[in-house]
């Protein structure tokens, strides 16, 4: 048995998410039904983050097992590029791992980028790739905002209602805003995250780059602990799970 460990670029827009579902096709179902095309194996693949439709991938990471061990990571990457054609899914890397490593129970951190296009005209060649705010947003008074919500919080508040997770305390380590040209970005990294709980964020801080919250309003609907109290749901266009940490693999030297 072999298990491989893939990184998974992918454009969320024609997908129903991640997942493989029976409402629509999922990036996990193209990834599998390109596997026993070249392998004559059915396994599962299993990733490190079930992204939302819409959102996109740079560095997703997932795997899976085979039976046979004849076939080299670049033999892996290239037949499984080939057989998704013409999808918009690509195996950037391969690497063979461990049985005890898995996509996402060994994950130590996520980091996502949420890109916001904010300018008056709207995107032509990035459509349905950023969120188009056309209103000046101020990115300097959002990063400033953002700070109140790095560190371990109860995120009642900016988690969907149908979020399944035990518990919505979570330490969020990076919380960055920043603008590049007409392009805002918002940088969050944290060992996991909660079911929408980044495009909530955004969604907060969107008000106050409008000046219609203060850091004091942002820190008062994070300690309202309500749904409600939170704000809107930013678009899935403008995320991505940029990269996934895991813990350096460990070699004959002990390094």
């Amino acid at each position: 048995m072999v298990r491989y460990r893939l990184t998974v670029e992918y454009d969320g827009g024609p997908y129903v998410g991640w997942q493989r579902q029976d409402t629509g096709l999922g990036v996990q179902q193209v990834v599998e039904d390109a596997i026993p095309a070249f392998s004559g194996e059915n396994p599962r693949v299993f990733c490190a983050g079930r992204t939302d439709s819409g959102v996109h991938g740079y560095g997703q990471v997932a795997h899976f097992d085979l039976v046979r061990s004849d076939m080299s990571v670049k033999t892996v990457r290239d037949a499984l590029n080939h057989h998704m054609k013409p999808h918009p899914v690509s195996i950037v890397d391969v690497q063979v791992v461990d049985e005890d490593f898995h996509a996402r129970f060994s994950a130590t951190e996520r980091e996502y980028l949420y890109r916001i296009l904010n300018r008056r005209a709207r995107p032509a060649i990035e459509r349905g790739h950023v969120w188009w705010v056309p209103q000046p947003l101020n990115a300097e008074a959002m990063h400033d905002a953002a700070q109140v919500l790095v560190g371990r919080h109860d995120f009642t508040t900016f988690r969907a209602t149908m979020c399944q997770a035990k518990s919505p305390i979570k330490t969020l380590d990076e919380l960055a805003v920043t603008r590049i040209g007409d392009e805002i970005q918002v940088k969050a990294r944290a060992r996991s995250f909660l079911h929408h709980q980044v495009r909530n964020l955004v969604g907060a801080l969107r008000l106050v780059g409008e000046g219609k919250w203060t850091t004091r309003d942002l820190k008062a609907a994070l300690d309202a602990q309500d749904r409600a109290a939170g704000g809107p749901t930013s678009p899935p266009d403008g995320l991505y799970l940029m990269r996934v940490g895991y813990e350096p693999i460990k070699t004959d030297d002990g390094a």
